[in-house]
């Protein structure tokens, strides 16, 4: 199993906006490419963490499922839109997807 991290940092004064915006992803996208059996998590910076950047967290079973979801977000209109809608309120350069494997 592995845990698949995007993390963006929000621009100075518009994290609330970004969570906004990732909340409607979740909803209006995600809910279309089957995000509820991914264990769909959204983090923010606390403790020892930048307090702008904002993490979803995604469980899957095997790399195909990720490629899968991959996939399926690509055709999705929305979701192209959905990220210009995002980007005048991340920093420039911050997004990052990360994959760690989980050991149980």
């Amino acid at each position: 199993m592995f845990s698949a991290r995007w993390q963006i940092d929000a621009r100075f004064g518009h994290k609330q906006t970004a969570l906004e915006l990732m909340r409607k992803w979740e909803r209006e996208i995600g809910s279309q490419v089957g995000l509820a059996d991914l264990n769909f998590r959204l983090m923010t910076g606390s403790i020892g963490a930048r307090e702008a950047t904002i993490e979803s967290h995604h469980e899957v079973e095997s790399m195909a499922q990720l490629e899968a979801f991959f996939a399926k977000i690509a055709k999705i209109e929305a979701h192209a839109k959905w990220g210009k809608e995002l980007e005048p309120y991340v920093v420039s350069g911050t997004s990052q997807w990360q994959i760690f494997r989980i050991v149980e």
